[in-house]
Formats: C-alpha cells, sequence, structure tokens
C-alpha cells in the first residue's frame, strides 16, 4: 500500500471553510479518479502556534503504477483547484510513504 500525505497549514481565518471544502469538492474529485483505494483527513493536535490550523489529507493507493497515474493526470489540475479556492492562505508539503 502506499500513503500519499499532504500536510496543509491552513489559515485560521478559513479553516472551517478550507475543511467544508476539502470534504465536498476536492476530495470526492479524487475519488471520482477511481484511484485511490481510500482516504482520511486529519487535525494535527500537537502543533505549534502558527497563526494556523494543520490538516494531513491521506490518500491510500494499491500500487505504485496507481500513484504515478494520479501524479501524471490528475494532481496538478486538483491542487490548482485549491489554489485557485484559497489562494496564498495556506500552504502545503507531500510525503509519500509505502506500508511495511
Amino acid at each position: 500500500m502506499i500513503l500519499y500525505n499532504t500536510t496543509y497549514s491552513v489559515a485560521s481565518e478559513v479553516a472551517t471553510d478550507w475543511l467544508h471544502w476539502m470534504k465536498r469538492f476536492f476530495v470526492p474529485a479524487v475519488v471520482a479518479t477511481e484511484l485511490p483505494a481510500g482516504y482520511k483527513i486529519l487535525r494535527l493536535l500537537t502543533e505549534l502556534d502558527n497563526g494556523g490550523v494543520t490538516y494531513s489529507v491521506q490518500l491510500d493507493f494499491k500500487s505504485m503504477d496507481d500513484y504515478l497515474t494520479y501524479q501524471e493526470s490528475h494532481s496538478d489540475s486538483l491542487r490548482q483547484r485549491i489554489q485557485h479556492r484559497f489562494g496564498n492562505q495556506f500552504v502545503s508539503f507531500d510525503t509519500l510513504l509505502e506500508e511495511v
């Protein structure tokens, strides 16, 4: 199993709207690609006071091929949707993990 994690630090004033939008629009668009086997959205509880709220969006892929197809065919356009909606009100970074 391949776990693709994106950690988002979201400005406090838009955090509720961001979470609602991710659940209502972003995740359904990701699931519609039929590539992830599952997903989770988590809120970081042990964060520093950075003026925002930190979330982890985790996508599970059955294989590296499914992950690579997602990256090549869908990732950029889905990221652009977040950027268009929330502009500079968040920062993010990705990690890729393999279940062992």
